[in-house]
């Protein structure tokens, strides 16, 4: 079994750039893949390798300053669930585009797992879900509030054009690990917002402390990495990811005339050109190609 961990951690990182090169060495010593971003607010990424390689990992970085009480969350998979390491460097680590959002200041009360059913089951609290619009199409809780957005910087526009609809309401956020919420709470205060709460640890960790029957979770949970989505237990779900625009296929949905592996799904059909498909059938070929390859070296060896 593959251990997956999930991190993120806002801190100063003066000389960000500085710590990119030993990270990478350190992943490749280890056969550690996943991506690790770093930026002058943090790290932030998912990692998966053997158990030693990841405490390994998460050994260095807690040595990183200001990170010795950085938390992590676990999963598991019976294959690599990543194709490769990187370590890149960002201006954020969560792309909000809000300078002066600072989730070191101060952000929104923590509710852990078993306290947040009672809390967004509250008539004066208001749920939001604050993921990107194809996350929130294949699972979030039950009335929680969609704001459709393409990416977390619409977020602010987004709060600015609804926040009249939240008058004297208590406000309740989510997304899948936590750090969106660790800037939209900190986001929300600056406007003003006095009762502002976020899921701890974010539907992670929800999923895989609440039981099935006790849930107010509808739906599959969409991770970024080849499990696609995960569900209660954190056990992976039935849906893939269309190659083409990266947003997650249900099984019926590659039986729609739109799909061909690689190239469109019914979802991004009309958003590719005829140059951009031929592109992306030249590229799905040589990923067969590859695969082939490496099958024969598999049965040859």
């Amino acid at each position: 079994m593959f251990t997956i961990a999930a991190l993120y951690h806002f801190t100063r990182f003066p000389d960000f750039a500085a710590l990119q090169q030993p990270l990478l060495e350190l992943g490749r010593k280890h056969g550690i893949r996943g991506s690790l971003l770093l930026a002058a607010e943090g790290i932030n990424g998912t990692i998966g390798g053997d158990r030693a390689g990841i405490d390994a990992m998460l050994a260095h970085i807690r040595a990183l300053p200001g990170c010795a009480d950085l938390e992590h969350k676990e999963s598991w998979s019976e294959v690599q669930p990543f194709g490769r390491f990187k370590v890149r460097l960002k201006r954020e680590i969560v792309a909000m585009g809000q300078p002066d959002v600072d989730p070191r200041a101060q952000v929104g009360h923590y509710v852990n797992p078993e306290e947040w059913n009672e809390l967004i089951t509250s008539p004066d609290v208001a749920v939001i879900d604050t993921r990107n619009d194809y996350e929130v199409g294949i699972g979030t809780f039950e009335g929680a509030i969609d704001p459709e957005t393409k990416s977390f910087r619409e977020f602010p526009a987004w709060w600015e054009a609804n926040k009249h609809r939240f008058h004297n309401k208590r406000i309740a956020m989510f997304c899948t690990g936590g750090i969106r919420c660790e800037k939209s709470t900190n986001y929300l205060i600056g406007q003003g917002v006095e009762d502002v709460y976020h899921l701890k640890g974010g539907i992670l960790k929800y999923l895989e402390e609440m039981p099935p029957e006790k849930s107010r979770w509808n739906g599959e949970c969409y991770v970024f990495d080849n499990r696609v989505s995960v569900g209660h237990g954190l056990v992976p779900g039935p849906y893939s990811n269309c190659h083409a625009c990266r947003r997650p296929l249900a099984p019926d949905d590659l039986k729609h005339p739109a799909y061909e592996e690689g190239v469109s799904c019914h979802q991004c059909i009309n958003e590719h050109t005829d140059t951009d498909r031929e592109r992306f059938r030249e590229r799905q070929k040589q990923i067969a190609l590859a695969r082939a390859r490496g099958e024969r070296h598999l049965a040859d060896g």
